[in-house]
């Protein structure tokens, strides 16, 4: 284990050894796990994420700051910057883990993260622990769009209809698939002054809407930008008019009010079969 390349991938080198090697050391291998540095270093990275974004977005009021905060520093993005990182291959696990996979789970990368940033503030400080932070997040954040980032399908596509002074969607279950334990509910989502009827898939009705809602958005956006400008004469086509086409969500997944759901979505090559004609 090269774990002088994972201190250059940090832009840190640890003073104390020992606490590099407990930052990566799951409870499934020894008592001396991550835990303690993992409460630290979570505490330590909502501290200096809040203060980036306040250095950073002096427009914006506390209730987008939350929400901006929220989505930056929950599982799913503390698991991507650890694969960045590829920090897999660095973990301590024990034997039962190590056979399970566990060093590709989210929870375990995202803690792991958490508890090196903690050992780094018990090794040199809060402003050492700062600068790995601030070295993590700028690039994220230069390539973020901080009013959209965090909301979920459906306020995003409410936001966007409003902005264009167009009617809210209307969702409906049209069918239920499955068992009763392991239903997949289909939503379809209406936005008749744009013609748009698009379904979605997802294990909750949430879900199926969120779906809905993400592929709706993309459909509108495309067919306000096919808008013709104005003063010239528009020529509708019943393809412009009525755009169908499908998203899924297979389960609610890991996320909480202030993250975007994690959507695949796609538009099938075949018309959806419950699809209306115009």
């Amino acid at each position: 284990m090269n774990l002088q390349l994972l201190q250059t991938r940090l832009g840190y080198t640890f003073q104390d050894a020992g606490l590099l090697q407990q930052a990566l050391t799951h409870r499934s291998h020894s008592s001396l796990h991550n835990e303690r540095l993992e409460f630290l270093g979570d505490s330590i990275l909502n501290c200096v994420v809040a203060s980036v974004l306040y250095e950073r977005f002096a427009a914006i009021d506390e209730g987008d700051l939350s929400r901006l905060r929220a989505n930056l520093v929950k599982q799913q993005s503390l698991y991507e910057i650890a694969q960045k990182l590829e920090l897999s291959q660095f973990l301590r696990l024990g034997e039962g883990e190590l056979k399970s996979g566990g060093f590709r789970r989210p929870s375990i990368l995202a803690d792991t993260l958490e508890a090196l940033l903690g050992a780094i503030f018990l090794d040199a400080g809060f402003n050492a622990a700062r600068d790995v932070i601030r070295a993590f997040y700028i690039p994220i954040l230069d390539s973020v769009d901080p009013r959209t980032l965090g909301k979920d399908a459906k306020t995003l596509l409410q936001e966007f209809l409003q902005s264009k002074k167009i009617s809210l969607p209307t969702y409906n279950v049209v069918a239920t698939h499955g068992a009763a334990h392991s239903q997949e509910f289909e939503i379809e989502c209406l936005v008749p002054k744009l013609g748009i009827q698009v379904y979605g898939r997802g294990g909750s009705r949430r879900a199926g809407e969120q779906a809905a809602a993400k592929l709706a958005l993309e459909v509108a956006e495309q067919a306000l930008l096919k808008t013709p400008a104005a003063g010239r004469k528009a020529k509708p086509r019943a393809a412009q008019l009525k755009l169908a086409g499908i998203a899924t969500i297979q389960s609610d997944g890991d996320h909480d009010d202030d993250g975007a759901l994690p959507v695949d979505a796609k538009t099938p090559k075949h018309p959806h079969p419950e699809t209306k004609s115009a």
